[in-house]
């Protein structure tokens, strides 16, 4: 029922941007958990940030805090992942989730059931 599409990875060196957009299909949109998450090779899946729905809690992943910011445009059904001063270890492939009509916590993948195919971000030295 709701499809989700990344774009804007791509390869920067350290201390560069990238902003990355997560297109929705859904007719709900502001009342959807939304959130990023991250895979490197031969690692787990982590959070990133996530919002619980439109104009409720954000959190954010303590190794990003400063630097990266997530918003949303009901108005365009879009999740975006502002990320600046990036590094190394930063690299990975980034996944946009969601949940309908939730309300509950929002740091684990295993609570939410649509995703995106994911974009690589790669940051160089």
């Amino acid at each position: 029922q709701v499809q989700l599409v990344e774009s804007g990875g791509g390869l920067v060196q350290a201390g560069g941007s990238l902003r990355l957009s997560c297109v929705a299909s859904s007719r709900t949109f502001s009342r959807h958990a939304m959130a990023w998450f991250r895979q490197a090779p031969g690692k787990e899946r982590e959070i990133v940030a996530a919002m619980r729905e439109s104009g409720g809690s954000i959190y954010y992943a303590d190794f990003v805090k400063g630097r990266f910011t997530i918003s949303r445009d009901n108005a365009k059904t879009t999740l975006y992942l502002q990320m600046n001063r990036l590094k190394p270890e930063d690299t990975a492939v980034y996944s946009c989730a969601a949940r309908l009509h939730y309300y509950g916590d929002l740091d684990r993948p295993e609570l939410y059931n649509y995703w995106g195919q994911g974009t690589q971000v790669t940051v160089s030295s």
